[in-house]
Formats: C-alpha cells, sequence, structure tokens
C-alpha cells in the first residue's frame, strides 16, 4: 500500500512515499481505510527523533485518522502509535468513533487533539462555571478557536480573544468572542480589564508561556484560574511568586492532553460531544490547507512556516 514513510531522522525532507506492507489488526484493533489524516506539529518532534519516547526507525508517522472500517462505518480514531499517514492504518477499537452525516473529514480530524484539548481545558483544568469570563491567547489557532465558541457553548458569561493580528482578530469575533485583543504581552492585563469592564477575567487559556503567562496571571480576578498548555514563543519559564498567587487567590495549571484522554469519560464521550455540536452547526472546527498524501513533505514544510490555515490535513483515498 502506499505511505509516507521516515526511514531517517530530519525535517519535512525526512518524509518519503513508499510502498509498505498493509497492516494486520490485532485483537482490539480495527483497519480503517484512511480518507485523510491530521498534520500535527508533535509528528514534527517525531520525525526529528527528539519525541518521548522515541520511535524507531523505519516508521509511518500520523496519529489521526478518518476513514471506512470493512463493515462500512466512517470513523474517525487517534493512535499515538502512528501510521496514519497510509491508505491503510490500525485503530484501536476503543479510539473509533462514527463520524455524523454533515461533518466533513477535515472537521473530524480537527476535534481530535485540537478539540479534545479544547474541551479539557475547559472543562477539567479550568473547571468554567455559568456566567464567568474566559480569555483565550492564541485565539484563531486550532485550538484557540475551539476554545472560544466551546466556552460560549459551556455558559461562559464573556469571552475575550487575544490574537496577534488584526484579521485574526476578526476571525474570533465572527466565531462568537465578545472581544478581541491584541495578545501582545505588553499592556495585555489593560487590555483584557478593559474588555471586561474594567475587571479581572476569572479564567485564562495560555498557549504562549514566556511573558504571556505573568501577563496572563496580571488579568486576572480574584480566584482566577490561569492554564497553561504550550510553550509557542519559546521564552523561557517565567517565575511565580506562591505568596503573590495567595495574596489574589489565583491558581496556575499545567495541561497535556495525553493523559486525560486515559480518564474515565476523558476520550469517547467528549469527542461524541464535540462531533454532536458540529453536526448541529453550533461548532465550526477551522479547516483549509489540504495537500495528497505524496505531498506530505510540503504540508509540514509550510506547517513549520506558519503558511498554513485551519486543520492541516492529507488527503489519502
Amino acid at each position: 500500500m502506499r505511505a509516507i514513510q521516515v526511514t531517517r531522522h530530519g525535517g519535512p525532507e525526512a518524509l518519503e512515499a513508499a510502498e509498505v506492507d498493509a497492516p494486520v489488526p490485532a485483537e482490539g484493533q480495527l483497519l480503517v481505510a484512511v480518507t485523510a489524516a491530521g498534520v500535527n506539529f508533535a509528528d514534527l518532534s517525531r520525525i526529528a527523533g527528539t519525541y518521548s519516547p522515541a520511535v524507531e526507525l523505519p516508521f509511518v508517522p500520523g496519529s489521526e485518522v478518518v476513514g471506512h472500517t470493512a463493515d462500512g462505518r466512517r470513523v474517525v480514531g487517534l493512535s499515538f502509535g502512528g501510521g496514519g499517514f497510509a491508505e491503510q492504518a490500525l485503530v484501536p477499537a476503543d479510539s473509533a468513533v462514527e463520524v455524523p452525516d454533515g461533518v466533513s473529514d477535515e472537521q473530524a480530524l480537527a476535534l481530535l487533539v485540537q478539540g479534545l484539548t479544547a474541551w479539557h481545558l475547559l472543562r477539567g483544568s479550568a473547571r468554567l462555571r455559568d456566567g464567568e469570563s474566559v480569555a483565550v491567547n492564541a485565539a484563531a489557532g486550532g485550538v484557540g478557536s475551539l476554545a472560544v465558541q466551546l466556552a460560549r457553548e459551556f455558559g461562559a458569561g464573556r469571552v475575550i480573544a487575544a490574537a496577534s493580528t488584526s484579521d485574526k482578530r476578526r476571525l474570533t469575533l465572527d466565531l462568537g468572542a465578545d472581544a478581541s485583543v491584541d495578545s501582545d504581552p505588553t499592556g495585555y492585563a489593560d487590555r483584557i480589564r478593559q474588555a471586561n469592564g474594567a475587571q479581572g477575567v476569572d479564567v485564562v487559556l495560555d498557549a504562549n508561556g514566556g511573558a504571556a503567562i505573568t501577563a496572563g496571571l496580571d488579568a486576572l480576578a480574584q480566584f482566577g484560574r490561569l492554564v497553561s498548555y504550550g510553550d509557542a514563543a519559546h521564552q523561557g519559564r517565567p517565575s511565580i511568586d506562591p505568596a503573590a498567587l495567595a495574596e489574589r487567590n489565583l491558581s496556575v495549571s499545567g495541561f497535556w492532553l495525553r493523559p486525560a484522554l486515559s480518564l474515565p469519560l476523558g476520550y469517547r464521550e467528549p469527542l461524541v460531544e464535540l462531533l454532536g455540536l458540529t453536526a448541529q452547526g453550533r461548532l465550526r472546527p477551522l479547516t483549509g490547507s489540504r495537500y495528497p498524501l505524496v505531498e506530505a513533505g510540503r504540508a509540514f514544510a509550510d506547517l513549520t512556516a506558519r503558511r498554513t490555515t485551519g486543520k492541516v490535513v492529507l488527503l489519502v483515498a
């Protein structure tokens, strides 16, 4: 079968089209005829050989797939073992979730890593309550754009988006944010408070790290919660004074998706909910950048250079 294989560690140039043996499902696995596969930044680490745990060469990358099972079901599934950049892939049977009519392949793939992250950030880490205010950093990105919409869906009283350009800020308003501000850490807290009626916000979701965390803490109200789930700025770890947190009853937490998926009700149930909201038109995953399977290298090069928009997918079938 056709696949994209990595035989040496490196950058996007290490991705090569190849003919490989079709996988054989073991007990508890489903064989999926892949129609599309999701592209993620985590794949870059696997290709470079910096991912932990290390992946043995040669391997077929890709952990998000959508396609059809032998009995004709259209399913989306997640396999951290890779193998998705191929005409056929194995998905754990308990990971495969049927895709409702009206949800595209690209939308379904956007709800796996990005959608589940946004869901867990709000439901689990932030423990969002009805009427609370939420500031979402990187709000035009894959996770952020879904978090803006889900915050509203989950009962937030006011949703404030933060993004780096005017075009991105307009997009967040189209997605339902009540206000959108510049995400530059300088002056960030003042802009957030101004957008929230001169009050601090209850929750800040941050994927940028560095100075954005310090600025986010300044923007919180009493008993506010900041959840950090990324370090896109690569500015190092900020120093946080526990005494300063105590003075305002603030909380800071970190989030990584993979362990959350093994929690009871941590994977299938939220994914079914996200797919249902999308089918009903109440949730709009951002889609856009699509590449043929054989152009996987170009997809990753564009992703690295920030030339892509929406969910990046490889079209297989």
